[in-house]
């Protein structure tokens, strides 16, 4: 922050504060021509409702006044006017660190323990399987739901179709270091020949489709897709490619939709995970991911 805006925040923040101090006083002093305390105003409603000068409660004023000194007491001792990091020299960044630092003290060695296990035995364990859906829960559900059937783009982890492979150890990776799946646009193959594409990508996993466009389909697939599809269509885990044969589809399967994905592609990212879970939770979290198709 520059110098300016510091000051600027510091002034304002400290005036508002000593104008909320003038304006009770100013509130709570007497005037000419007032009424005395305990008489009636002269204020009267509904022809017998009348209004009486009673001063507030000096328990309730002295609220007033025990916050303004709150506040100034918070200003000194921590960040709020500008610059000035408060005599604590306190920070959200250096509580978080302090914080993080007791939970690893604290399950550091209980996740160290999970992480000595192989990934299939540690998936047969309902104590650290439910450890393990907690950080699922955490950190996972916002993509892939909280019962891992995932949703439109975001894969199910239920269902035993791995873009990237059902191996353990690529699971932990694609937790740790994340993966970016690419299925680039076709566009310029041209409308009819994405046509065909589409009627042999449907007849891959059974899908019934017009006989003819299948055939010229499949002779425009193994030009352009059967590099990462295969041959026959089942896919390619390297690559993330996925697999068009068992009817399983991430970004829907309706004639509609694998048209715009052959024209326009597609792009999907799963971020990486190892700069805030570490080693040892992302083994009990591809532990937990294991087990669901288990």
């Amino acid at each position: 922050m520059s110098t300016f805006w510091s000051w600027f925040v510091a002034v304002i923040s400290i005036g508002m504060i000593l104008a909320c101090y003038w304006l009770i006083k100013w509130t709570t002093r007497r005037r000419s021509g007032e009424a005395a305390e305990g008489d009636v105003t002269g204020h009267t409603w509904d022809g017998n409702l009348e209004e009486y000068n009673n001063p507030l409660p000096n328990w309730w004023l002295w609220l007033f006044y025990i916050t303004i000194i709150f506040a100034l007491i918070y200003l000194v001792l921590y960040p709020g006017l500008g610059n000035f990091k408060g005599v604590l020299n306190w920070t959200s960044t250096g509580q978080y660190e302090q914080e993080m630092e007791v939970a690893q003290q604290e399950y550091g060695p209980i996740f160290a323990g999970y992480a000595e296990t192989e990934i299939p035995a540690l998936a047969q364990d309902n104590e650290a399987m439910a450890s393990g859906r907690r950080l699922f829960l955490t950190y996972c559900a916002t993509c892939h739901g909280s019962d891992a059937g995932g949703a439109r783009g975001f894969p199910s982890l239920k269902d035993d179709d791995w873009l990237w492979g059902e191996h353990p150890q690529a699971i932990k990776t694609s937790i740790l270091d994340g993966r970016t799946g690419v299925m680039p646009a076709q566009g310029h193959l041209g409308e009819e020949a994405i046509d065909n594409v589409t009627a042999y990508v449907m007849s891959l996993s059974g899908r019934e489709a017009d006989e003819e466009k299948i055939r010229a389909g499949q002779q425009v697939f193994k030009q352009n897709c059967a590099v990462c599809h295969g041959s026959d269509g089942t896919g390619q885990s390297t690559m993330g490619a996925p697999n068009l044969t068992d009817n399983i589809w991430l970004y829907g399967g309706s004639p509609g939709v694998i048209r715009q994905t052959i024209r326009e592609g597609r792009q999907g990212e799963m971020p990486a995970h190892r700069e805030f879970l570490g080693e040892d939770k992302a083994h009990l979290l591809a532990a937990y991911v294991y087990s669901l198709s288990d």
